[in-house]
């Protein structure tokens, strides 16, 4: 039994989340220090992100900082470098980051479908492709990209959203044709509907939170403390053939009609 449970053991091995200041960031960071990984936690403002691997540290945890905004690629690729060679090395890579815009698809600005593409997509690519040079050169390396159930279904108001998410599945998939090989396992994390800040206007609208939880076979709202397993086995060694593939944490949503 031991020797399976260290398969599930972070010890020695460290993990960025990007956008961990907050939200499911901050849960799954959290948790993969319960696992035993040193955590270092992503925000472009540098005294949030102290302040909540101070908080980490003070649970006890292996917490560090990197500050940089993922949609500037050659400030993503200066702080990943800089960090390798301050700190170690970065094992795990958890694109994280990410925001959501809502409006009808016809009055859909272009400002905000950019800006969705710039956080949501170019972020992933500009975090894994600065931490996978490094991972290359070891032969080893765990990417996790947090999608989405929208990335398999659509909903009126968030279809630019949709579109980001159902990109970064083929993003994973493309990670693992081009990087399986060298020892780089590549997967996605697909939550359904947490309770987060990102979607505080569904929490609080009664009519959409009834409809959820009736939809939903699990019959409620997610809490994101339950995204950690997921997110320890595919960092972990457990998920050393797994490759490419999208892990849906829904309560069931997209297995029924």
């Amino acid at each position: 039994m031991s020797d399976t449970l260290n398969l599930f053991s972070l010890k020695g091995r460290r993990a960025l989340v990007t956008g961990s200041g907050r939200g499911i960031g901050l849960a799954l960071a959290r948790g993969l220090a319960g696992a035993g990984a040193a955590v270092v936690i992503n925000d472009r403002d540098e005294q949030k992100a102290l302040a909540v691997a101070m908080g980490l540290r003070d649970e006890g945890f292996n917490a560090d900082v990197a500050v940089f905004d993922v949609t500037e690629s050659a400030q993503v690729s200066q702080a990943v470098d800089e960090f390798e060679d301050r700190v170690g090395t970065i094992d795990i890579l958890v694109n994280n980051a990410g925001i959501q815009r809502r409006a009808p698809l016809e009055n859909f600005s272009a400002a905000d479908w950019n800006d969705l593409l710039r956080v949501n997509l170019d972020g992933a690519f500009h975090a894994s492709r600065a931490v996978a040079r490094h991972m290359l050169q070891r032969g080893r390396g765990k990417i996790i990209n947090i999608c989405s159930v929208q990335g398999e279904l659509a909903r009126p108001g968030i279809a630019p959203y949709a579109a980001t998410k159902g990109a970064i599945r083929m993003l994973t998939k493309g990670m693992c044709a081009e990087w399986a090989g060298r020892g780089i396992q590549a997967n996605a994390l697909a939550p359904g509907y947490f309770a987060t800040d990102l979607n505080r206007a569904l929490v609080d609208d009664p009519a959409f939170s009834d409809w959820l939880c009736k939809r939903t076979p699990a019959g409620r709202w997610g809490h994101v403390e339950e995204l950690c397993g997921a997110a320890i086995f595919l960092a972990s060694s457990a998920s050393d053939f797994v490759n490419g593939q999208t892990l849906f944490v829904d309560g069931g949503l997209t297995s029924v009609v």
